[in-house]
């Protein structure tokens, strides 16, 4: 049996992949595991794996754009003849996780699904013609009942008619703030797909952006928005616009973390820098004022025991955000280690999806300035800005004294964080890097 091989997803904010490199040939042999695809997205390189044995078909050139789900091509049984374009899309995800176990408690949706529901409500859907995968379970073990049948149906024939869409194509639209009324579906069955909601995005962009202002010289090159730029320019954008954004600042002394840190690297053979201080201090602060390390999503704030903070890196074409996972359970030179061994990968473009997802906090340092204001990561409510270690006068106990000073800026969405809440945050921290021993235990 033909078994497809589709365009993984490989973050939350993925909506198409470019197949850079073909690593067999129609005809060759693969194995499972094997790596047949180089496939680039925004945010990473990634090796495409098969997911089976057998003769490899690649329907898709190199340098093809496809869409998450996207068919790139199959793996054959010797003899076997490719399928028709028109097999059904349900084939394509099955072939990317295990098949459920078919148990009687549940029901199938519209395009083939699985779905977990009571044979009463399966019965009810058929009657009224409701796609059980368009409906929200609120039984025992997340099934579907038959209340939550007719409850979808009396909201179907109250709210004007609304084109189907995958689920996919619905969180893209809300990250995006989209209209799907507005989109024109191209899916299967008339359904709106995660690339009818990019493609009427990029227009809408492109509707606005500003035309070239009179007056200009002729520009020497122009390069269109694309790849990891564009990206983290829509990335960007939209969370401006979905967020209240307030930033704080405070210069906060760091001579004695400067001092520890110098003497901690030299005894443990290692390279601890002023970073590492700040995000140790961070997870400390973060488990003490637990709002900070939470996201806001789906109407709801949620909440994390584990703390993951993203790192910024920046790189030639542009910044990528590493997540390091469960800090408030590492010490130091565990954070050193993880640090250094996340960019590594990060510029040599090794990084795997899990390592840029996940993250609950970043910190973002620019060592070349003062101070800056930093741009929520979303879904994130709070990311701190570190700026430059520079020696200056101040005043110690009435007296002035030449300290080593470092501006640090938090910006956090007022949605979650309240301002009291956030400079509370701040002071804590402050307090933590200015009095660092226990951060070196």
């Amino acid at each position: 049996m033909a078994t497809p091989i589709v365009m993984p997803r490989l973050g939350d904010f993925m909506t198409e992949g470019t197949v850079v490199t073909l690593a067999k040939s129609q005809g060759d042999e693969v194995n499972q595991g094997e790596v047949i695809a180089e496939i680039e997205t925004e945010k990473l390189n990634y090796d495409l794996e098969s997911v089976a044995g057998g003769i490899f078909h690649p329907i898709v050139d190199a340098g093809a754009t496809v869409a998450v789900d996207g068919l790139i091509g199959y793996v054959l049984e010797a003899g076997e003849d490719v399928p028709s374009p028109e097999a059904p899309a349900a084939s394509a995800r099955a072939a990317r996780r295990p098949s459920p176990r078919r148990r009687p408690s549940r029901g199938r949706g519209g395009r083939g699904d699985t779905v977990r529901s009571t044979p009463g409500a399966r019965r009810l859907a058929t009657n009224l013609n409701v796609d059980l995968s368009q409906v929200a379970p609120t039984g025992p073990g997340g099934r579907i009942v038959e209340a939550d049948v007719r409850s979808f149906d009396e909201q179907r024939k109250a709210a004007p008619a609304v084109t189907p869409s995958t689920p996919g194509a619905r969180r893209l639209a809300a990250s995006l703030n989209v209209d799907l009324s507005d989109v024109t579906p191209t899916g299967p069955r008339g359904r709106i797909v995660e690339a009818d909601v990019r493609t009427y995005s990029d227009s809408q962009t492109a509707e606005q952006a500003p035309a070239m202002p009179p007056g200009l010289p002729e520009p020497s090159r122009s390069d269109p928005l694309s790849g990891m730029r564009r990206g983290i320019a829509q990335h960007m954008g939209e969370s401006l616009r979905s967020t209240a954004q307030l930033s704080y600042f405070l210069e906060v002394d760091v001579t004695e973390a400067q001092r520890l840190r110098r003497e901690a690297s030299a005894d443990h053979d290692t390279t601890l820098t002023i970073a590492h201080v700040l995000i140790k201090a961070c997870a400390e602060t973060l488990k003490r004022i637990p709002i900070m390390n939470a996201v806001l999503a789906n109407g709801a704030i949620h909440y994390f025991d584990q703390i993951n903070i993203g790192v910024a890196v920046a790189l030639d074409d542009g910044l990528i955000v590493p997540v390091l996972r469960d800090v408030g359970n590492m010490d130091i030179y565990r954070i050193s280690t993880a640090t250094h061994e996340m960019a590594v990968k990060a510029r040599e473009g090794t990084l795997s999806p899990d390592d840029v997802l996940g993250g609950t906090f970043t910190i973002s340092v620019l060592g070349v300035v003062d101070g800056f204001t930093p741009i929520l990561n979303r879904p994130q409510s709070a990311i701190l800005g570190v700026g430059r270690s520079v020696q200056k006068p101040v005043v110690v106990r009435g007296e002035v004294v030449v300290r080593e000073m470092m501006t640090l800026s938090l910006t956090a969405d007022h949605q979650v964080i309240d301002g009291a809440v956030a400079a509370g945050f701040m002071r804590r921290l402050q307090a933590t890097v200015e009095r660092p021993a226990a951060l070196f235990r």
